[in-house]
């Protein structure tokens, strides 16, 4: 199987949960790092950050799921639950940290600059698995008859 036979539909999601992979790792590292760094201190760890990585590793885990040209033909409507799932752990996890951070004066304090910008990345990972949930939903309600004669195209088989 070729790069040119795989339907444009196919690619243009690839590419959409690539970007997410993407953002859910850097994501996981940035909390991670933050993780770490409790442990080292014995602070302990803050369950909103373990919140974080738990939602960036779902999200990283899914796109390497859905890489699967299998997976993505079949379960499409699965697909759209799951990934409004995950748009509703990504906008809560904004929350969270935006309530903490986007009012916070850093002061030229790096670590609240760095969760500052981080606030951010959450939001767009938000955003971007709403968009691609509406897409697979747009997606698999124009595909989900497709079995129609070969004559007319009209009737359904």
């Amino acid at each position: 199987m070729g790069f040119a036979n795989l339907d444009k539909s196919y690619v243009g999601f690839t590419i959409a949960h690539c970007c997410t992979f993407a953002l859910a790792i850097a994501v996981c590292g940035i909390y991670g790092s933050d993780i770490q760094y409790a442990r080292e201190t014995h602070k302990g760890v803050n369950s909103k950050w373990v919140f974080a990585v738990v939602v960036g590793a779902l999200s990283a885990l899914t796109c390497v799921i859905y890489a699967v040209p299998f997976i993505f033909a079949k379960g499409a409507f699965f697909m759209i639950f799951w990934d409004a799932i995950l748009f509703i752990l990504w906008i809560s996890l904004f929350g969270v940290f935006g309530s903490m951070y986007i009012h916070e004066d850093a002061n030229g304090d790096r670590d609240v600059e760095r969760m500052k910008n981080t606030v951010w990345l959450d939001l767009t990972n938000a955003l971007l698995w709403l968009i691609i949930t509406v897409a697979i939903g747009i997606y698999w309600f124009k595909h989900r008859s497709a079995a129609r004669t070969r004559w007319s195209g009209r009737m359904k088989v």
